[in-house]
């Protein structure tokens, strides 16, 4: 039985529709790797195992073109191959691929002027990384371009979470924004760069954004500029400081934001593969719609079983990871 039927199986006592399935590509769909580096190759694991790549078919084939040629640049190089140790690769919608060289060494002016002829000769943004060291041939941020009905432009850094199946991202932003009806305002969680803020900007009257990771706020904080927003709020807390912010909890990271000034018609949650926490769960109860995007089912059908008081309206799977056991899920939970 294939994971979808599992998925759809185990679903039974929630759901009762037919579930729409988008598929991706199994080559050429990731936007976003990251590899080992040793011996002038780059390394994963496998079932346990070290494999050895100078290129990669599941990544987008402007990286995968780029991999062979990036060694080519670097197998005769002591000064860029001494203390390598990761080699980070992603790519936006335009094409445009940012690298990132990590060592176990301080960067000398050597290797940074090095890293700046292979830039230019490859046509990328090259990021030197070590111990409390950062240095980019270009400026740090990857602009993407989203058409979603309208364009949208978001940020990402090498160091933020972005979706990496460029080929579903946007289905994805389609099927959350069809989800929203009779909209007022909006919490969303776990924000990240705004993959799904900027664009829900649109919807709603007022958007209070939270996320606790630096650097995706920092993305979040360019996008809504560059897009010029001017409804999105937004402050870096985590989900358990959601919980206590809503019960009464003051944070200075919150600045003139006053949570009960909101008219909240939906939430929004996109947890990290541990889902929920229970503090969060008792907080949502709170809502009459919660738009709940999971990376993880195992978590997603346990925080579903305690939502007890909700029931799935729709719900919708994505093959972010063609031929894994991994699936994105995008739904609408309503208060029964």
């Amino acid at each position: 039985m294939n994971k979808f039927n599992v998925i759809k199986k185990l679903l039974t006592d929630h759901y009762k529709k037919n579930i729409i399935i988008h598929k991706s590509p199994d080559k050429g769909y990731r936007s976003r790797v990251e590899f080992g580096f040793t011996e002038n190759v780059f390394t994963m694991y496998g079932n346990k195992n070290k494999i050895f790549l100078t290129t990669f078919d599941i990544a987008k084939k402007e990286i995968s073109t780029l991999m062979p040629k990036l060694l080519e640049e670097i197998k005769f190089n002591d000064e860029i191959q001494n203390k390598l140790f990761q080699v980070n690769f992603r790519s936006n919608s335009l094409g445009y691929v940012m690298i990132s060289l990590i060592y176990h060494k301080e960067i000398s002016k050597k290797l940074i002027d090095l890293i700046n002829q292979i830039s230019i000769k490859l046509n990328c943004e090259i990021i030197l990384r070590s111990k409390k060291f950062f240095y980019s041939t270009g400026t740090g941020f990857l602009e993407d371009v989203l058409n979603i009905n309208e364009q949208f432009i978001l940020y990402q850094t090498d160091q933020s979470f972005y979706q990496p199946n460029f080929y579903l991202l946007p289905k994805m932003i389609k099927k959350v924004k069809s989800l929203i009806k009779k909209p007022n305002d909006l919490i969303e969680l776990y924000c990240g760069s705004g993959t799904f803020t900027i664009p829900l900007s649109k919807q709603f009257k007022r958007i209070f954004a939270t996320e606790n990771n630096r650097k995706s706020i920092i993305c979040l904080e360019k996008g809504i500029k560059k897009n010029n927003i001017d409804n999105i709020s937004y402050a870096r807390i985590s989900d358990d400081e959601v919980s206590e912010l809503f019960n009464g909890r003051k944070f200075k990271r919150m600045k003139n934001i006053q949570i009960n000034e909101y008219n909240f018609s939906h939430i929004l949650v996109d947890p990290p593969r541990s889902g929920l926490s229970k503090n969060l769960i008792s907080i949502l109860m709170k809502f009459k719609n919660i738009i709940y995007i999971s990376c993880n089912f195992d978590t997603y059908l346990r925080d579903i079983k305690l939502l007890s008081a909700f029931e799935i309206i729709d719900i919708e799977l994505f093959d972010q990871f063609p031929n894994t056991s991994h699936v994105e899920i995008v739904s609408l939970l309503k208060q029964k």
